[in-house]
């Protein structure tokens, strides 16, 4: 018991349990605990930008192969997009079979569209494919940071990464230099982390506190139906794919359930980011692919989101009694194939993608997105929860196929070998041998 207690993942659990709690039997006291879950996510923002630069540069420099760069970045969007488009299938197929709106009869003519204005304002900065290209390139270098925009903080990495490779030994003392920085908000990271069980508390006693569990009633089959389809993807579709790359599945969750275990208080993925990528080259990836792979992928391989797309569109459509063909089906598949990419950062990203996907299906109301608001927090656990096991085997998968995986000690590591369990306050590993390195002299 005390073991469990001294670890991360206990901490959480504990921290996760007293929140429901306290937000169930002290609403008012619940939600003033939010400021604990909204720091919490602020301090982690604050070192994202730092972090992805410093290991994509890092990477790229050590790696002195822009060939090899761009091919990894190929071959991680065409996956990407194959596992995002089998997520969209799953989503509608089961809504399709399913029917979780079904027998609701929503009446939408009393519906306040104001409360939509937001969300729809932002959706129609997404249907501009120009603008949307435009927004990936920062204004200026620290705006991106600023903004804490990965995408543009990826885009500027690259070009850094790049112009470093090609100067070589001339740029020797400003890779040292990165390197350094590297470590040092790693370290930073490692204080951070520390304090995710107050965070946790502080996210799901609000959540609880404010929206309680009565919000879940009426929407009760739509969120059964989405937890199931992640339980589908992630051990069936992704456990495939991890067996085809020579892993296990379950292995890997164990490994980062300290990670899930944040996510789940929190519903949000970023809140872990920079720990991802640190077990990521703990476990043997190297640095410049794992640079590559888990920025772009928090925008380009949302696959607990795709699932949700496309059912909670056909779950409107069925609520407000709206009739849909087969041709409709691979209409809200292909439509939504298109809009969601690229929409994090974006507040309340779900609901806006989701706004944009049905004004271009003008046989759906957009105003049926009121049915759905009330357990959006519920389902983003899920969301989120799929999202990052998706891109931490999205990076696995890519890295195997690079040859940029030191395999026996992936194996070793996800075995739980005593010898290479990952602690939070080491330093960490950067270049493809340092782990191993650092192994050994532990």
């Amino acid at each position: 018991m005390f073991r469990f207690l001294n670890s991360l993942f206990g901490r959480v659990i504990v921290a996760l349990v007293a929140g429901v709690v306290l937000g169930a039997l002290f609403p008012h006291f619940g939600e003033s605990l939010r400021p604990l879950g909204d720091g919490f996510l602020k301090l982690i923002k604050m070192v994202v930008g730092p972090i992805v630069f410093c290991v994509v540069v890092s990477g790229m420099a050590s790696t002195g192969d822009l060939k090899k760069v761009g091919r990894v970045g190929v071959k991680a969007i065409a996956y990407f997009e194959v596992m995002t488009t089998i997520a969209l299938v799953i989503g509608a197929l089961l809504a399709w079979f399913v029917q979780p709106g079904a027998g609701m009869n929503a009446d939408l003519r009393n519906v306040d569209a104001a409360s939509l204005s937001t969300y729809t304002e932002h959706a129609k900065s997404l249907k501009d494919v120009g603008g949307f290209l435009l927004k990936i390139i920062p204004d200026t270098v620290g705006d991106a940071f600023a903004r804490g925009d990965i995408l543009q903080v990826l885009v500027f990495s690259v070009l850094f990464g790049a112009a470093l490779s090609l100067l070589g030994d001339k740029a020797a003392r400003v890779s040292g230099f990165i390197d350094e920085l590297a470590q040092t908000f790693f370290r930073i990271m490692g204080f951070v982390i520390k304090l995710a069980p107050l965070g946790v508390l502080g996210a799901i006693a609000f959540t609880t506190g404010k929206y309680g569990v009565t919000s879940l009633k009426q929407l009760g089959m739509l969120v059964v139906v989405f937890y199931a389809s992640c339980v589908v993807f992630v051990c069936v579709v992704l456990g495939i794919v991890m067996r085809i790359a020579g892993f296990n599945i379950f292995k890997l969750i164990r490994y980062f359930k300290d990670e899930l275990s944040i996510v789940l208080g929190t519903a949000s993925s970023d809140a872990v980011l920079p720990q991802v990528m640190r077990k990521l080259e703990w476990l043997g990836v190297k640095d410049s692919t794992v640079g590559l792979v888990i920025p772009t992928g928090y925008s380009f391989n949302l696959d607990g989101f795709s699932i949700y797309l496309t059912l909670a569109v056909i779950f409107i459509a069925q609520a407000t009694n709206t009739p849909l063909s087969m041709h409709d089906l691979i209409v809200v598949v292909l439509v939504s194939l298109v809009t969601s990419k690229g929409a994090h950062g974006i507040p309340g990203s779900a609901i806006v993608i989701l706004a944009a996907t049905l004004s271009t299906i003008p046989a759906i109301p957009v105003l049926g997105l009121v049915l759905i608001l009330p357990a959006d927090w519920f389902v983003g656990i899920a969301r989120a929860l799929t999202n990052l096991i998706g891109n931490c085997v999205a990076t696995i998968v890519v890295a195997s196929w690079e040859n940029d995986i030191d395999r026996a000690r992936a194996k070793r590591v996800l075995d739980g070998d005593a010898d290479l369990q990952f602690v939070p306050d080491t330093v960490a590993p950067l270049g493809a041998e340092a782990p191993i390195a650092a192994a050994r002299a532990g």
